[in-house]
């Protein structure tokens, strides 16, 4: 395993990392510069929303159905502005995006794919809760120079080579995991940089917490029902915050799973595979915890469609394989 000196910078993380690959060109290096700078741009007006005018919505629904807020609008176009115009990115999917977002001609020859979800969390901005930002990042397929397919993004979760996530909540968090492993890093807003806190974060075998909406109980199947009641009786403590970032966190540093099954009323699940459930699990392997749709390993998929949904159980490995072996037989809605 890697190890970094806590309190260097994410730059001088980037730059040591890359030294150990020889061949590297630095491309991925600017890549994570410039989803740092959005972080950084998102951090400073989600501290500032009521001021900025920034609470509530826009009227407006996205692809997903769902009432678009303002800093939707706003994180979208940040990464979209930070990730165009760098030579690194030939192509972009969002969960704010109707269709996966061409870089401008001049930059297509960029090697990477980046899916991500703007601000994840965004129904609670208006009551100061913790939201987002989750990233993803694959190596397109098609030859560089050339315009990007959809086929580019519509990847296996193994093919992702990195995956995080930006944090805004009591200060600004980004953890970025990649083949150096899984680490955390805070922004100090003084300076503007973010300095490593966290070096090689990893789940444990067990976790006591469970992260689920249990509003939805009479829309559960019967294994989802049994697993939560095993967690209830064994005196697992209850966290929901109801923002999967955040819920997934605080999971990641304290010990614990997050589930969102499938319902009646969603029966394909609810959360996007490939800019929130793909990310998140690939973070969650390389922490030595596990992700899994409540059948099989969430990063086994192969989509067929940008905003594609799925259930989701994903934390500790123990408590990951405990709730799929009694949710795996459950009948499809």
């Amino acid at each position: 395993m890697h190890q970094f000196e806590e309190g260097i910078t994410l730059d001088r993380f980037l730059m040591d990392t890359l030294r150990e690959y020889p061949g590297a060109t630095g491309v991925f290096v600017n890549l994570m510069q410039s989803i740092a700078l959005a972080g950084k741009m998102i951090s400073s007006r989600v501290n500032r929303a009521g001021l900025a005018g920034m609470f509530g919505g826009t009227g407006e629904t996205n692809v997903q159905g769902e009432f678009v807020q303002k800093l939707d609008v706003y994180a979208n176009e940040t990464f979209k502005r930070a990730l165009e115009h760098r030579g690194h990115t030939c192509m972009i999917v969002s969960e704010e995006e109707g269709g996966a977002v061409q870089v401008p001609s001049m930059w297509h020859s960029g090697r990477y794919v980046v899916t991500v979800d703007p601000l994840d969390g965004s129904s609670n901005i208006d009551v100061n809760a913790t939201i987002g930002t989750i990233f993803g990042v694959f190596r397109r397929k098609t030859e560089e120079g050339t315009p990007a397919l959809e086929s580019d993004a519509l990847q296996s979760g193994r093919a992702l080579i990195a995956a995080g996530y930006v944090l805004y909540g009591a200060g600004t968090v980004l953890v970025l995991g990649t083949e150096a492993g899984l680490h955390g890093f805070q922004l100090d807003p003084t300076v503007g940089e973010f300095f490593l806190t966290h070096p090689n974060l990893q789940l444990g075998p067990d976790g006591r917490i469970f992260s689920c909406n249990t509003g939805y109980w009479d829309q559960y199947q019967p294994g989802v029902r049994s697993v939560l009641m095993r967690w209830q009786t064994a005196g697992y403590s209850a966290r929901y915050i109801g923002s999967l970032v955040a819920d997934f966190h605080r999971n990641l540093i304290k010990g614990g799973v997050f589930m969102y099954p499938a319902t009646k009323t969603n029966p394909d699940g609810k959360l996007r595979l490939l800019y929130e459930a793909f990310p998140l699990a690939y973070l969650a392997e390389r922490a030595g915890g596990a992700a899994t749709d409540g059948r099989g390993p969430i990063l086994d998929i192969v989509p067929t469609a940008l905003h594609q949904r799925t259930p989701l159980v994903i934390g500790n490995k123990a408590q990951v394989d405990e709730a799929t072996a009694l949710m795996r037989d459950d009948p499809t809605f």
